[in-house]
């Protein structure tokens, strides 16, 4: 069984890869990389060069090419010692005219001498002349010199996997800032939790980093799970459209809503009414002292932290919502297809033979406009409502999802049944006299059930990936939506993410789906012995 299951997870693991290959394909090379600006409210606010730079910022972001503008480059020796601050101060300026013929002396050798450069590693230099109009500079028409070079595809295929996981160190902090002594510390009470009441520490385990990005490697409080890390973070990619500067794991995992305010106790001694999370506290250089505010909190430069909220993340909502529905699926479907096969042709096969037509023939918008209109005449929610949810406005959600895949289970559990009543072996016990309830309640119905019980692990973990037109139906802020909103969007990072995390998925289900059936099989083995 291990060799087995590590045998698919290799073969899960290049197949995932060949998903993301074939998605960034597609996104990077068959979509016009013009399209990422229909979303951007910025682009149309450019003019003249400015807007040409803007483009290759933004495909540098988008991850189409690598743009290096010529300032960066004169800013970067500068930093290096190479030139003093007047001589970088002349070198930048570029003249108008697109042939060198304004640039001073200094300048005219600075931009041969990254002309040169980058020419030679591959790149294509561009010069820009500065747009005047009426001998005056026009908005947004300063000269400019830029060069670049298109990622390829393995580039690309090699930086995402490469950034793929993070794990924090006490070396993310460069080493040229003094910040004390580098060091993770264990202690079993968290200085953040603190008893209101008395002001003594509430035993807590955590794990404190000094030098790493996060303050907060690990700690504990009353949310499920309980236990939370910032050892090792998912970056699936970043978000240009769809969550702004937000990686697409966190989009899906981030609590949701109005903030939570509480009484917080900062790192200071300070305590006010605020909603900020100090364990999700991360390191931004200088941070501590660049206003009254941060100086008044903290004791350090790990200031930058996250807001709770009151609601659940994307996932949360996604996942509740499906796996109710598929306790649902499984509780009610399978005994009515039981049912169906032990009476065929009987009241009950004919009843939900009618039902799985009706789900089968009409559309799934349909019915599920149907439902809810059903649901708002007996007066449930039929629109969520984030910061003021119920339990009931889960009802006609779930209702939604549950019974098209109830008549599914049905129809299946149906049919697998009665082709086993076909078969030699339920002959053979028929011969021996075994009574036609013992047959099909020792036999027929464990064998037929093997299949559906494959079937489990996927429906479980798919639950977390959402479904799109009930969760656009009733509202709900699930993740669902995700994938079509950044391809609507053309948010490439996201579209890329978003296949990678169904992939696993995928990937997993199966695995999973066949440990389970050699569980409850006998018959089934992963052992290669020899026969």
């Amino acid at each position: 069984m291990t060799k087995y299951v590590l045998k698919r997870l290799l073969h899960g693991i290049v197949s995932i890869m060949l998903v993301v290959a074939i998605v960034m394909i597609l996104v990077y090379g068959l979509m016009d990389r013009n399209k990422i600006f229909v979303a951007d409210g910025n682009y149309n606010k450019q003019a003249n060069n400015n807007r040409i730079t803007y483009r290759y910022r933004r495909w540098e972001e988008f991850g189409y090419l690598d743009y290096v503008p010529y300032a960066d480059y004169v800013n970067e020796l500068a930093r290096n010692g190479e030139l003093d601050e007047e001589a970088r101060a002349e070198a930048v300026v570029l003249g108008r005219a697109d042939d060198g013929s304004g640039d001073s002396e200094l300048t005219a050798e600075y931009v041969q001498k990254f002309t040169d450069y980058y020419e030679s590693k591959g790149y294509q230099v561009t010069r820009l002349k500065a747009v005047v109009i009426r001998n005056k500079l026009a908005n947004g028409g300063q000269a400019a010199l830029f060069a670049y070079k298109d990622n390829s595809l393995l580039k690309r295929f090699w930086t995402y996997f490469t950034n793929l996981f993070f794990v924090d160190n006490v070396h993310y902090v460069p080493d040229d800032i003094d910040i004390g002594e580098r060091k993770l510390e264990f202690t079993l009470y968290d200085p953040l939790k603190v008893d209101p009441e008395t002001g003594e520490k509430v035993f807590s385990p955590a794990i404190i980093g000094n030098g790493t990005m996060h303050k907060y490697l690990l700690y504990c409080n009353d949310k499920f799970p309980y236990i939370h890390q910032n050892l090792l973070t998912v970056h699936l990619g970043t978000s240009f459209s769809v969550s702004q500067g937000v990686d697409v794991f966190q989009t899906m995992t981030q609590s949701q809503g109005a903030w939570t305010q509480s009484m917080i106790t900062y790192p200071s001694g300070l305590t006010e009414l605020s909603a900020d999370d100090l364990h999700s506290a991360t390191y931004i250089q200088g941070s501590k002292d660049a206003n009254a505010v941060s100086a008044a909190r903290f004791t350090d430069d790990y200031t930058n932290v996250s807001a709770i909220r009151a609601s659940w993340s994307r996932m949360g909502f996604s996942f509740v919502i499906g796996i109710i529905a598929t306790i649902f699926v499984y509780i009610i479907g399978l005994p009515l297809g039981v049912l169906m096969a032990r009476y065929k042709e009987g009241l009950i096969d004919k009843a939900g033979t009618v039902y799985i037509m009706f789900i089968s023939a009409v559309p799934s918008l349909a019915y599920i406009f149907i439902f809810k209109g059903i649901g708002r005449a007996i007066g449930l929610p039929v629109t969520f409502l984030m910061d003021n949810a119920t339990k009931l406005m889960l009802v006609m959600p779930v209702v939604s999802l549950a019974l098209p895949s109830i008549a599914s289970m049905m129809k299946w559990m149906r049919r697998y049944m009665i082709d086993q009543m076909n078969s030699d072996y339920v002959k053979f016990a028929r011969s021996t006299g075994m009574s036609e309830t013992g047959i099909f309640f020792k036999h027929v119905m464990k064998i037929s059930a093997i299949p559906i019980v494959q079937g489990i692990p996927g429906s479980l973990l798919f639950a977390m990936t959402g479904a799109l037109i009930t969760e656009r139906v009733y509202l709900i802020p699930g993740a669902g939506g995700l994938l079509i909103d950044a391809i609507n969007q053309y948010d490439n990072a996201v579209i890329v993410g978003v296949a990678m995390f169904y992939a696993i998925l995928s990937v997993l289900s199966l695995i999973l789906g066949d440990v389970m059936m050699a569980m409850v099989d006998p018959r089934i083995s992963f052992t290669d012995k020899a026969r």
